[in-house]
């Protein structure tokens, strides 16, 4: 029978081992003679952008998610967006914002008020759910009072059913 120890001393002797087994060696530098490889796909977009500035926000991450007709579950295709705000929001403790909630035109006032409190709510758990603090984050709701688009179809009714994150302060100026 082996003692605590001798088990404790395996156990490390195994986490070692798988640690190193993870290892993996950096690639070899490239001669230089050979021209670098292609830059991939920016992951920001470059431009004269002052970094932690709304308008940064805006641009290189995104501020807005779109919802299904009479939902407010978040979408699986906004939860990228969600996951970019969430880390720019990480790197800028300082920063506040209001999440919007915006309906449709269908349906009577207080029913899209309370759906687009709904909707700003489900974004502020996602956000916060990635390690955003709750006391960041306020929610309101607009309902159908506030439009990005007046046709009555529904192209412009899936634009106009959104959640979207306003920086209210704490944002770089230039």
């Amino acid at each position: 029978m082996l003692s605590m120890s001798n088990h404790f001393r395996m156990a490390a002797l195994a986490a070692v081992f798988a640690l190193a087994a993870c290892a993996s060696k950096p690639p070899p530098a490239a001669p230089p003679s050979e021209a670098p490889p292609p830059p991939s796909a920016p992951s920001q977009v470059q431009s004269n952008v002052m970094p932690g500035s709304v308008q940064d926000f805006r641009v290189n991450v995104g501020d807005t998610v779109h919802f299904e007709y009479d939902r407010y579950e978040v979408r699986g295709e906004d939860r990228d967006l969600l996951q970019r705000q969430a880390a720019w929001l990480q790197k800028y403790p300082q920063v506040r914002v209001t999440i919007e909630g915006h309906c449709d035109e269908r349906g009577t006032r207080e029913f899209n008020l309370a759906l687009g409190a709904r909707r700003a709510n489900a974004v502020k758990e996602y956000l916060v759910s990635l390690g955003v603090t709750s006391s960041r984050i306020d929610t309101i709701s607009y309902g159908k009072e506030r439009p990005m688009c007046t046709e009555s179809d529904e192209s412009c009714w899936a634009q106009n059913r959104r959640g979207v994150t306003t920086i209210t302060s704490g944002a770089a100026t230039s």
